[in-house]
């Protein structure tokens, strides 16, 4: 592999795994701060119970969240040099909003409301509970931000060939922005929900076979099962309508993209939906590809009628060219690329497995929830020895669904890494080939060297996170309530606050 190869595979490594992270953070954030906003207004110790134990796990995701996103940033002055000198100007102002949320808003009121426990207020323990929550969303809004300029630049002006910021309010409201945001929103909630109705499941089912009676902390988790279902639906019904908004505005701004995610290497009017496709995709032709198809349903979801032509592979390909060149700058930097013919094709295969991968986990998801809510109803529970691990399993779908959602994403952009936007609401020659973004002054054998080091590194980490997640998990509510006898009157003032 050559320093862009290599390049790629690090980043593309590396943020994966920090997005495992990032969509349960944020969306059991909100999860807890709304059981804590239950127990203030109710005094049911039921929900305190669910805000204690689901905050513990929040908070030990938060943490590896932080320590893994930390090197994201690293990257693009190690890896991507020159990508970090065209964009800086433009993703300067949103990085640094980001930052000022997540290092100062999130770090002091999650530290608060943590040790607070016993020292403030209800009422003030509870807006620290939705400070921090809320920061984690606007921390993300910010980073969609600096990644919607990418698939979409506005607000700046050519100077001297690179981007020059003239409007951050275009920036904050770029409409692929505002089309990802809720979308990346919802599928944050699709983790939390099901991530929480795996849990308490597999506890309440655990009990069940063990014949524990039926006692309060079961109640809990029945009621953490239910809620966590209930979230995890509304959350892919919000998916599916962001969802559409999105997809038209892909077809609109980047049309290669979408039809590389239909495999439609030729022009169709009206266009066809694949369902599923088998035989070599990657071939430019696709003479070998047989799909099994929805009629008339791509048009719709391109344009909203069901006779509007959608462009296909090879005739977007000649337009590319037309546009934006048919060969690579005969730059030394771009190593074996230079000068050579320029592919505007993404990874077909990618693309089109990764559209589906997402759509699909998204509505194994959404089936695990509507399962949960039928067969749990007026307060029963399935004993089957397939139902625990099932639900179990069915936390991995959202988390799957949200790395092939941005798999398809990224890698539907290439060959650029700044996608034009010729439209008349951007700036004509605002973009930048991936080939050209990453650092010239870096060997192979240096990028192999962090590769390994980083992939070891987050190997480690993932081992960590999982022991941690399942000992609490395993630890249940008697580990983060204090025991019974607890005395508030304690004279030491040492007995740990949240039970740690």
């Amino acid at each position: 592999m050559d320093l862009l190869d290599i390049a790629r595979w690090q980043f593309g490594i590396t943020t994966v795994y920090h997005f495992l992270m990032v969509p349960l953070t944020i969306g059991l954030a909100i999860t807890v701060a709304g059981m804590q906003t239950a127990w203030y207004r109710t005094g049911n110790e039921r929900y305190l119970k669910m805000t204690k134990f689901w905050g513990k796990l929040m908070m030990v995701n938060f943490a590896m969240g932080v320590v893994t996103g930390i090197v994201q940033e690293f990257q693009f002055g190690m890896a991507w040099s020159q990508y970090s000198r065209f964009v800086g100007d433009v993703f300067g102002a949103p990085l640094a909003m980001e930052g000022i949320v997540a290092f100062f808003v999130e770090s002091v009121f999650l530290g608060l409301w943590i040790f607070g426990w016993d020292r403030l207020s209800k009422r003030a323990h509870l807006a620290c509970a939705w400070a921090f929550s809320l920061a984690t969303v606007a921390s993300a809004f910010f980073i969609l931000a600096a990644n919607s300029w990418m698939q979409h630049p506005v607000g700046v002006e050519l100077v001297d060939g690179r981007p020059r910021l003239t409007s951050i309010w275009a920036v904050l409201t770029n409409s692929t922005l505002l089309a990802a945001f809720p979308h990346t929103i919802f599928g944050c909630f699709a983790v939390s929900g099901t991530f929480v109705l795996g849990i308490a499941a597999w506890k309440v089912w655990k009990r069940d076979r063990a014949g524990v009676p039926h006692d309060e902390d079961r109640r809990v988790w029945h009621t953490s099962m239910r809620a966590g279902a209930w979230i995890a639906l509304v959350a892919f019904v919000g998916l599916a309508v962001s969802g559409d908004i999105q997809g038209k505005l892909m077809f609109s701004q980047q049309p290669m993209k979408m039809a590389s995610a239909e495999a439609l290497c030729h022009t169709e009017q009206p266009a066809s939906f694949s369902v599923f496709a088998y035989g070599d995709v990657s071939r430019p032709n696709c003479e070998s590809v047989k799909s099994l198809t929805v009629p008339y349903l791509l048009s719709y979801l391109a344009h909203g009628d069901f006779d509007t032509e959608v462009k296909g592979v090879q005739q977007l390909q000649r337009e590319y060219e037309q546009q934006y060149g048919t060969h690579y700058p005969d730059d030394p930097r771009l190593g074996e690329l230079a000068g050579e013919p320029v592919d505007y094709r993404p990874n077909l295969p990618v693309t089109y497995w990764g559209f589906r991968f997402m759509i699909g986990f998204g509505a194994v998801s959404a089936l695990a929830a509507v399962a949960v809510l039928w067969f749990t109803r007026k307060g029963r529970f399935p004993t089957g020895r397939w139902w625990g691990p099932l639900a179990l399993a069915s936390i991995s779908a959202p988390f799957l669904a949200n790395v092939f959602g941005w798999v398809f994403t990224e890698m539907g952009r290439q060959p650029f890494v700044v996608v034009p936007n010729p439209n008349p609401s951007g700036v004509d020659g605002v973009w930048m080939y991936t080939a050209q973004a990453v650092s010239s002054g870096v060997r192979p054998g240096e990028m192999v060297t962090s590769l390994v080091a980083l992939t070891s590194v987050y190997a480690v980490l993932l081992v960590v996170e999982v022991f941690l997640m399942v000992r609490y998990a395993r630890g249940g509510f008697e580990a983060v309530m204090p025991p019974k006898d607890h005395d508030d009157s304690d004279e030491d003032g040492e007995v740990l606050s949240f039970a740690y």
